[in-house]
């Protein structure tokens, strides 16, 4: 099958396309001829290396992918021809966190194209657990846009923030793939949203895309600005940029305020006084992908075009070096995609 991988860590020129293995289609898995995959921010991270993560060589990134079935196991809900999307995230099915609904606690969570060949291929073998049917009249390319950042956005807020109806929202790094779903998600909820950028010349298309107001945070103390002109604290702060907005975004939370992390594109370290934290009664969340429950419920949502995936730019699969870099330059709004077959 062709494939986009790399045999080493750098930037987008390690990135190759060409012929890779088939992979084999285990039990309780289902084969997928991929029609769609997109680029995620966790991509690049891995291209780039990871931390602490060791990956087998040449490795396929890619965690979103939508396709048809070729192959299903006996008995399968999944015929094979079925149009599905997949859900990243998978886990061991047998733990205490998996039997009981929390698979993103799994010992053994894996993501794709992080801790295995992920979706920049022909073909892939998922568990069928992981596949959601994809309705007939649905764009491939919006399907394909979706899972990751849907997933991530509503277990962060909803299953994880508790979310309430009319409550005051920021989300950090407004342009990303994860903050447009974040921004529907929490319209859906009637909140008030506010995103941020260091692009002023962003403003107009995150207003566009469900913003009530877009934050600059290209000036040092920008979150003194916010309360001077504007007044009022939110109850929930969504982050994923981490050290370089944690100070000001944080000081942003009203008593009782939830402060949701999912990433830290700007680094990871952190200060705070403590005293801050029990005097406003605050909580500090982590949140990573999300549980099958998230999955099903998010991209029902989205089948019903309550919640409408952005999509900034396609790109063929053997482009991907390309769609990256055009990621890494910070433009874009919403996701990219990749179209697999000529």
């Amino acid at each position: 099958m062709k494939a986009v991988f790399f045999s080493e860590h750098g930037g987008p020129d390690v990135l190759k396309f060409g012929d890779a293995p088939m992979p084999e289609r285990r039990q309780g898995c289902a084969l997928i001829r991929v029609e769609a995959s997109s680029v995620n921010r966790l991509d690049i991270a891995v291209r780039n290396g990871i931390q602490g993560l060791s990956i087998s060589m040449p490795h396929i990134p890619g965690a979103d992918a939508v396709g048809t079935v070729v192959e299903s196991s006996p008995g399968s809900a999944f015929r094979d021809g079925d149009r599905v999307v997949i859900n990243p995230g998978v886990s061991c099915g047998r733990c205490v966190s998996c039997l009981t609904g929390r698979a993103s606690l799994c010992p053994e969570f894996r993501i794709l194209g992080e801790h295995m060949d992920g979706t920049y291929s022909e073909f892939i073998s998922v568990p069928e657990i992981n596949l959601k049917a994809v309705p007939a009249s649905y764009p491939v390319v919006k399907a394909a846009a979706a899972p990751l950042v849907y997933i991530t956005a509503w277990h962060s807020l909803v299953s994880r923030g508790r979310l309430g109806f009319g409550e005051r929202v920021l989300i950090t790094g407004g342009g990303g793939g994860v903050s447009t779903a974040a921004i529907q998600i929490a319209k859906l909820f009637d909140c008030h949203v506010a995103v941020t950028t260091r692009r002023p010349e962003k403003e107009k298309r995150l207003l566009q895309a469900g913003a009530d107001e877009v934050i600059t945070t290209s000036a040092e103390g920008w979150s003194k600005d916010y309360m001077r002109s504007n007044g009022k604290l939110f109850n929930v702060v969504l982050d994923s940029v981490g050290t370089a907005l944690w100070k000001d975004s944080f000081r942003l939370l009203d008593r009782g305020g939830r402060f949701i992390n999912y990433g830290r594109t700007s680094g990871g370290l952190i200060t705070t006084d403590l005293s801050f934290i029990f005097w406003k009664q605050l909580q500090i969340i982590g949140s990573t992908m999300g549980d099958p429950s998230d999955f099903n419920t998010v991209m029902g949502l989205v089948f019903d075009r309550k919640l409408e995936p952005v999509v900034d730019s396609v790109f063929s699969l053997r482009d991907a070096a390309r769609a990256q870099q055009h990621m890494e330059k910070g433009e874009h709004i919403g996701k990219i995609v990749l179209v697999v077959g000529e």
